[in-house]
């Protein structure tokens, strides 16, 4: 029979990776943990003696479970009330380093893509696998996995800022935020903000949140000036800083306990869009961990 300890002690490394692989292809932490826990249990039962390269082996599972996904994911989403924004991913801030690649923004542009392609980039732009790997993974040639990843690339490329921001001056025009946006100060918070920022809340039909993207500063402020007399009362409290999906951010507890995450997405120093997530069903990951 084969031996758990053995199989954990290869997997529990490469863990951390497969997450972030499954993670970026579905944008669902939940759905990510279920691809990686079957995963190991694949792992578990495999001819492991027969394996050369456990972490390539483990990411084409991961891959291939992903895309299964992904044909039901797609389904869903079809019926989700309001926008869709991917569970938020929150790291601890830190202050010497430029932040993720995988932005927010990237893995809405991602959902655009078909699950070939979206594996195919991701696989090699992100995680660095080979084109030969990525074709024995998906079921295609070398060359039609280059090409699959070549119309990602340019599909993308407007998603991706033009001038990176270190996680340190990010962080902080987060805190700005958060201080201008909840202490009332609207001269602040439109300094912040560039022309033709983008607001977009995902409430899932669960918690209150606007239906379609609010577009332009002046849509953004009237909706910010609203909100500030609620703020007002002290019905929004800090909980932590942090990146999430690579942006700049904050979570919050806001009226009624409601738990919010907010990121910022930044260009040349302002606020080109801001991604609030208000559905319970995708914040419970860190409601569990907020005290």
């Amino acid at each position: 029979m084969p031996s758990t300890d053995e199989a954990g002690a290869v997997f529990a490394p490469l863990r951390p990776r497969l997450l972030r692989v499954a993670y970026r292809m579905l944008g669902s932490l939940a759905d990510a943990e279920d691809v990686v826990q079957d995963a190991f249990i694949r792992w578990h039962t495999a001819d492991r003696a027969a394996v050369r390269q456990p972490e390539g082996f483990l990411t084409r599972i991961v891959t291939r479970l992903c895309l299964d996904q992904l044909k039901s994911a797609r389904r869903r989403r079809v019926t989700y009330v309001g926008p869709w924004l991917p569970e938020p991913f929150i790291d601890a801030p830190a202050e010497d380093e430029l932040l993720d690649d995988i932005t927010l923004p990237l893995m809405l542009a991602l959902e655009r893509l078909s699950p070939l392609e979206r594996a195919a980039f991701l696989l090699h732009d992100v995680f660095g696998a080979d084109f030969a790997e990525i074709a024995e993974t998906i079921g295609r040639t070398p060359t039609a996995c280059r090409q699959l990843a070549s119309r990602a690339r340019l599909a993308v490329r407007e998603a991706k800022p033009r001038y990176p921001v270190p996680r340190k001056e990010a962080m902080e025009i987060a805190a700005a935020f958060f201080d201008a946006s909840r202490g009332g100060d609207m001269q602040r918070l439109r300094a912040l903000l560039s022309a033709d920022v983008v607001a977009h809340s995902d409430g899932g039909g669960r918690k209150p949140a606007t239906p379609e993207p609010v577009i332009g500063i002046e849509a953004v402020m009237a909706v910010h000036e609203r909100l500030a007399l609620s703020f007002a009362r002290g019905t929004s409290q800090l909980v932590r800083y942090g990146v999430i999906d690579g942006l700049p951010g904050f979570v919050t507890i806001e009226e009624d306990e409601t738990l919010q995450t907010t990121a910022l997405a930044l260009d040349a120093g302002r606020i080109t869009a801001i991604y609030i997530v208000r559905n319970p069903d995708k914040l419970r990951h860190i409601g569990a961990s907020r005290h």
